[in-house]
């Protein structure tokens, strides 16, 4: 056997491992059986049925839902702001900012959630939600810099100079030009952020109140007490969701992208 096709076996098989038990949680969600074994009974959606109709995972979705809007909300629009200023102006100290704006990403989450918990406490603030969405934010601006960024520095700025130059204001000029522009990056780096804080668990465990679940949190308590077949459901769910929205975002920008250069 060759070494490219050792390569391709190996590559094979790296995929298997990471995504073949994805694969067996999305085929037990679907077991008619309380027991999630092979082989399967039948196929039923009575799990996502007794999703529906679970209070307290309805509450945790609605809460997932509200905490990821004002997260991706409020990570969007800092996030542009701060991209402009990295990208179109010069000023003292920008080095330093650009790489705090970023740092985020390089730190590992449970070291930033033990580390804001700690500046909490320090500060004697108690656990809120504000608090939480505060956390969120501070995790997934840098994704939504770093795509608006990389649309800024490929972009010209003649198109905008031309719109001055025609006695538009620089607001005008802004609200125009230069947003529609960035609109497929700015809805990108509004789903990445929106995802991002719907799934995540490590800093929401830090952080969230009391009496507060959210999706992720709440599948942690249920594989705490029991495995249910209704967390196969729930995985499913999870996975439709963190998957299939960013992909569906990335392909709308790609198709408002290209329907702008046509």
């Amino acid at each position: 056997m060759s070494g490219w096709a050792l390569l391709r076996l190996h590559a094979i098989l790296v995929y298997l491992f990471m995504f073949l038990p994805v694969g067996i949680v999305v085929v037990l969600s679907f077991n008619a059986s309380q027991f999630g074994s092979f082989p399967m009974t039948g196929l039923s959606l009575r799990w996502f049925e007794a999703l529906w109709h679970n209070e307290a995972i309805m509450r945790a979705f609605r809460t997932s839902f509200l905490l990821g809007t004002l997260t991706a909300l409020i990570s969007t629009t800092l996030g542009v702001l701060a991209s402009l200023a990295m990208v179109r102006y010069r000023f003292p100290g920008k080095q330093a900012i650009s790489t705090l704006l970023i740092a985020p990403i390089l730190v590992p989450e449970v070291v930033l959630a033990v580390a804001l918990l700690l500046f909490l406490r320090a500060l004697g603030l108690p656990k809120t939600f504000p608090l939480l969405i505060l956390g969120h934010v501070i995790f997934t601006m840098p994704f939504v810099i770093l795509v608006v960024q990389a649309r800024l520095a490929s972009m010209t700025s003649h198109v905008e100079e031309a719109a001055l130059s025609l006695g538009a204001s620089p607001v005008q000029t802004f609200f125009a030009v230069t947003l529609p522009l960035l609109g497929p990056a700015i809805f990108a780096g509004a789903l990445f952020a929106f995802t991002i804080s719907f799934d995540d668990i490590t800093g929401t465990l830090f952080w969230k109140p009391g009496g507060v679940e959210t999706v992720p949190t709440q599948i942690f308590a249920m594989l705490r007490n029991s495995i249910s077949p209704e967390i196969n459901a729930l995985g499913t769910v999870m996975i439709v969701l963190t998957v299939g929205l960013p992909l569906l975002g990335m392909a709308v920008a790609r198709r408002v992208d290209s329907g702008r250069h046509h």
